[in-house]
């Protein structure tokens, strides 16, 4: 009689510490709060099961549906501009870091990533000082190179906070894509560069027609964890216009929505059940998100991989 193939119990012995914290920090906090979204508070302060009906008022409650559709546009505009400012910058810091004309490579790789390791909390309260019209350096800046007229303050405009905080987020985790692709791109092997230099083909054009194609799935993976981190974002926005997310209400996302419906602020009492319905929506949202991710587009990255 055949032996089977032994039981591989070492794998379970080294993977199990990481799925004890996993489980602790993550998926039991989860599952307590889907079931903490599912019941409420009585006006005898008796906790009550209300099924979906925390979602109904969220998604159908004139109160609460503008204040959620709100910032579920402003996140979704935060995430827009990561997309179309930080990613694409990254791809090409991260070109001109890999050629290998350049000198002093490691030192800018360093500048560019330092701000990427500096707290929230220093990044917000420096950004405002310098945005600031009273005291902030902006405007002298602007006045040196002849473009004084164009500083406003945007931090203060309705129409342009959260593009602003959105541009401060992104000089601060641009670090992260161009490291990324730069990986990306010195493991390219070398016999595919030196058969594209035999064609003739220029640096410019080595990278559009060659190393852009194989660094595809590395982008995609920038992407979802942009999208990821955007429609978790709290900090920055917090940090530089409070938890009201000023002015009116314009730089309001859904981490700091949740905020303040979750733990209540100034004369807004803080309502854990209907936080936790917020909270859901928002991991619906990024579970939606990240499916399409992988079975909508890492599926077509794939026939670029070595």
């Amino acid at each position: 009689m055949a032996k089977g193939k032994p039981m591989r119990w070492h794998i379970g012995v080294f993977l199990a510490p990481a799925v004890l914290v996993y489980t602790a920090i993550m998926i039991i906090p989860l599952l307590g709060t889907l079931n903490l979204s599912l019941f409420t508070v009585t006006q005898a302060r008796e906790t009550v099961f209300v099924g979906l009906d925390n979602f109904r008022t969220l998604f159908g409650d004139a109160l609460w549906a503008d204040a959620f559709w709100n910032a579920l546009r402003n996140n979704l505009w935060f995430f827009v501009i990561h997309m179309i400012v930080q990613n694409p910058i990254g791809v090409l810091l991260a070109a001109l870091l890999s050629s290998p004309r350049l000198r002093f490579t490691a030192f800018y790789r360093t500048a560019i990533f330092i701000p990427t390791i500096l707290s929230f909390v220093i990044v917000g309260f420096v950004w405002k000082l310098i945005l600031s019209p009273i005291w902030g350096i902006a405007p002298g800046m602007l006045d040196l190179v002849g473009l004084k007229a164009l500083f406003a303050p945007w931090l203060g405009k309705e129409d342009y906070a959260l593009t602003a905080l959105a541009l401060v987020s992104v000089w601060q985790f641009v670090g992260i894509p161009m490291m990324l692709i730069y990986a990306a791109l010195l493991s390219i092997p070398d016999d595919v560069i030196e058969a594209a230099e035999m064609d003739g083909l220029s640096p410019w054009a080595q990278f559009w027609k060659i190393k852009l194609p194989l660094i595809l799935p590395s982008i995609g993976i920038i992407s979802i964890l942009t999208f990821v981190g955007n429609f978790n974002a709290f900090d920055l926005i917090y940090v530089a216009q409070g938890a009201l997310a000023g002015p009116d209400f314009s730089t309001d996302i859904l981490g700091t929505f949740l905020y303040r419906t979750f733990f209540g602020f100034q004369l807004q009492l803080g309502d854990p059940h209907m936080g936790a319905a917020i909270a859901t929506a928002m991991f619906a949202i990024i579970l939606l998100g990240v499916c399409v991710y992988l079975f909508a587009i890492q599926t077509r990255l794939r026939r670029y991989q070595f």
